[in-house]
């Protein structure tokens, strides 16, 4: 424990060492602050303060077990182990163990997961015989989570008129049924949910003053890390801990405030100074990750809030280099940018797949970029979140896809012949199974002959059987006369799919429409930039994108796709941040409210401030949306960054005519050629391994053992010709998308001269 002391700052050592009091650290970005709270409590521990009085909560395990890890190689595992150290509800539920009879619950009470109430309310909501297409469980559950976070019991809701007002409005009246029910499952099964550990635990506070007391004497130190971050439960908990001795220490950064809608509060931070009139208060200013030219990029930006503690973060880091900020003109060509990008750093300045991090403010906006990506061969991995493709929504519409296009496609079928609801229960499925197997035949032969087979399945589900079959065979006449994009869209709507996810008004529901949104983009990208653009081509390059056997790289070695919300925290070499456009960054959701726009603004500063060494920022002018293309205007935030640290740029490719514009489907449509004439500004460096001449190439010229380019598929050499005339085939193996079989007359293929 020798010279801790000496490895701090002036500022940081100043909140290390005040002891007793209050305490207010405001933690700038890469500033340290896991660092002050670590040494902190190491700095009690050699004051004499004893283990078992000392409450450190976090909001993460990682955050908790990467502090504990840190404690214990300084004073040992058997005082370290002896902390209360975790996160709020396994501190919490600590506590709710030891004096669970007060609530007449068993010591072993259950805690439920987010499933396990989920599979509860869907019980309820079957047992009561409700519409589950009205009574949707997330957004069910995300009511009832909300209720208790307010206070609102389930014994109290009747009390709320404007809320038995709303369920009324909604046509829910039902819906405090639903809760009660819940509650007393709940009950009955000696179970909590994650909000009862914290409405469980302020009721014992509150309840038992002798309880109370107990708890305040024990926990003497409190120390709270991302202090922005709690909820209105959690202040008040704290609040009531901290009462008697008031040595309470809070870490945070009101300029990363950024979870409101889990119910966060940034009043909290605010007014720490209100709560607690005679606190200590130090600024940890000095960053340590990134550029000077980073962190005054984001000063500049964060200056435009109001609602914030001022401070000026600062660094004795190098200047570094000036943020590009570039202007494309269509997802795809933003996707292609970056990959291109990435590629050009990796092959100059040697860096790894996983030193760069790409942040979007949606996952639907994954899309282009995981097929960017690919394309130029660079492993990826998603955080915090499944890959575009493998997101239910998108693998159920696909799954009806291929169904489409080999309806003895069995996993398919089983996923989709329920989905959406159609009355087809599982009952049902396995005798159609049991059936297909013992005739040794495909499911879709038993369907086209209900009646021909013994399967003791009732007229009812029958007639919902043949609906089913009609319908797969409606899109099956289809297939060879409508391009991938129209018959897809078709399917997603006449299947219901589309319409299930439209209903669904939850945060989740959302999301989930939104990503069939961009399905249909991808899908419209495919099919007016090739010729074979029917659907069982769409599905065979599908096929090629989500297989994962090419990626022979070690899992923590890629580059990883996030979400702004969940890339706080974490910290690249280099960070692209994409589509900054006016109601998708910040979101259409903030609208005019000030205090909703700020909360954006932070998360841009959030952004900005996870790169270390290198800032990319990038916005379209066009995208594809709801079906048509739409004018996207740059982010307001944009124009808030210092000019003096920024180099503005763009992609320069040729603008599509005004006569383009009047229909929505021309309204940017770029040809292959031109979309390879897409050049990488100064600081995108264009990415190119290809130095041979390359000229157009006439069908007769094409010989086997060439070496060619495809506008879409990049260079390949071709294995073997097959066919005559018009008919005249190349079957061909191109780099990082594996072998494909072309046309010749519409492949517009050209020779690489060696």
């Amino acid at each position: 424990m020798g010279n801790y002391l000496d490895k701090l700052n002036p500022e940081q050592r100043k909140a290390v060492q005040h002891i007793n009091g209050p305490l207010m650290v405001i933690a700038g970005a890469g500033s340290g602050k896991t660092r002050v709270l670590t040494y902190r409590i190491v700095h009690l521990l050699k004051n004499n303060v004893s283990p078992f009085n000392i409450l450190s909560l976090t909001f993460t395990n990682k955050a908790a077990k990467e502090m504990r890890n840190r404690i214990e190689t300084m004073v040992g595992k058997n005082i370290s182990s002896s902390l209360w150290m975790g996160t709020f509800h396994s501190v919490f539920s600590r506590i709710l163990r030891i004096e669970s009879e007060k609530l007449n619950y068993p010591q072993n009470f259950t805690i439920y997961d987010t499933d396990d109430s989920k599979s509860l309310i869907r019980s309820i909501i079957k047992e009561l015989d409700l519409d589950k297409d009205i009574y949707k469980v997330s957004v069910v559950l995300n009511r009832i989570s909300s209720l208790k976070n307010n206070f609102i019991r389930a014994e109290q809701y009747s009390n709320y008129s404007e809320l038995v007002q709303s369920d009324k409005i909604a046509k829910r009246p039902d819906f405090e049924r639903i809760y009660r029910t819940y509650v007393q499952r709940c009950i009955k099964a000696s179970a909590m949910d994650f909000d009862d550990l914290l409405l469980n635990t302020y009721t014992l506070l509150d309840n038992f003053p002798d309880l109370i007391l107990k708890y305040q004497n024990k926990f003497q130190y409190i120390l709270i890390d991302e202090y922005q971050d709690t909820n209105h439960v959690q202040y008040l908990i704290i609040k009531k801990l901290a009462a008697l001795n008031e040595n309470i220490c809070i870490v945070g950064d009101d300029a990363q405030s950024i979870y409101s809608f889990r119910g966060a509060k940034i009043e909290n931070i605010l007014n720490f100074k209100n709560d607690y009139p005679d606190h200590a208060s130090y600024k940890l200013e000095q960053n340590y990750r990134s550029t000077s030219t980073i962190v005054n990029t984001a000063n500049s930006l964060i200056d435009n809030n109001e609602n914030q503690i001022k401070k000026t973060v600062w660094t004795e880091n190098i200047e570094g280099e000036k943020i590009i900020v570039c202007k494309c003109y269509s997802d795809s060509d933003e996707g292609r940018l970056v990959a291109n990008t990435i590629f050009e750093i990796k092959m100059r300045e040697h860096a790894f797949p996983k030193d760069f991090a790409i942040l979007y403010r949606t996952n639907a906006q994954s899309r282009s970029l995981e097929e960017a990506l690919r394309k130029q061969n660079i492993p990826y991995k998603i955080y915090g979140g499944l890959s575009f493709y493998q997101r239910k929504e998108i693998k159920d519409v696909l799954a009806y896809c291929r169904l489409t296009i080999n309806p003895n496609d069995e996993e398919a079928l089983k996923r989709v012949i329920n989905y959406p609801t159609r009355g087809i229960g599982n009952t049902t499925l396995q005798k159609l199974i049991v059936t297909a197997n013992s005739e040794k035949i495909s499911i879709w032969e038993v369907l086209n002959n209900l009646q021909g087979y013994k399967h003791n399945i009732n007229n009812g589900s029958c007639k919902k059987l043949e609906e089913f079959t009609t319908l797969i065979k409606s899109f099956i006449s289809q297939k060879e006369n409508r391009d991938a994009y129209v018959l897809t869209e078709h399917i997603a709507k006449t299947s219901g799919v589309f319409n299930d996810l439209y209903n669904d008004k939850s945060p989740e529901g959302v999301s989930r429409f939104e990503n069939i949104q961009e399905l249909l983009n991808g899908l419209k990208d495919f099919c007016e930039n090739t010729e074979e653009n029917l659907l069982a081509n769409y599905m065979q390059d599908v096929a090629l994108l989500t297989n994962q056997d090419n990626e022979k790289t070690e899992d923590f070695n890629k580059v990883t796709l996030m979400t702004v919300h969940a890339a706080k925290g974490l910290e690249f070499p280099y960070v692209f941040v994409v589509g900054l456009e006016q109601n998708l960054f910040p979101s259409m959701m903030a609208g005019d409210s000030q205090e909703n726009l700020e909360e954006e603004r932070r998360l841009f500063y959030v952004a900005i401030t996870r790169a270390e060494k290198r800032l990319f920022l990038s916005h379209t002018t066009n995208r594809f949306k709801w079906g048509q293309y739409v004018d996207c205007e740059p982010s307001r935030f944009l124009y808030e960054l210092d000019e003096k640290y920024i180099t503005k740029t763009e992609a320069s490719i040729k603008k599509p005519k005004k006569s383009q514009k009047q229909n929505y489907f021309n309204k940017y449509k770029i040809t292959k050629k031109e979309e390879n004439k897409i050049t990488v500004p100064k600081g995108f460096k264009k990415a190119t391994n290809i130095q041979s001449k390359i000229i157009p190439s006439e069908i007769n010229n094409i010989q086997n053992g060439m070496r060619v380019k495809h506008s879409k598929f990049g260079s390949g050499k071709i294995v073997e010709i097959s066919g005559e005339n018009i008919n005249k085939k190349a079957t061909i193996f191109f780099e990082g998308v594996g072998q494909k079989q072309l046309l010749l007359r519409f492949a517009k293929l050209e020779i690489i001269k060696e």
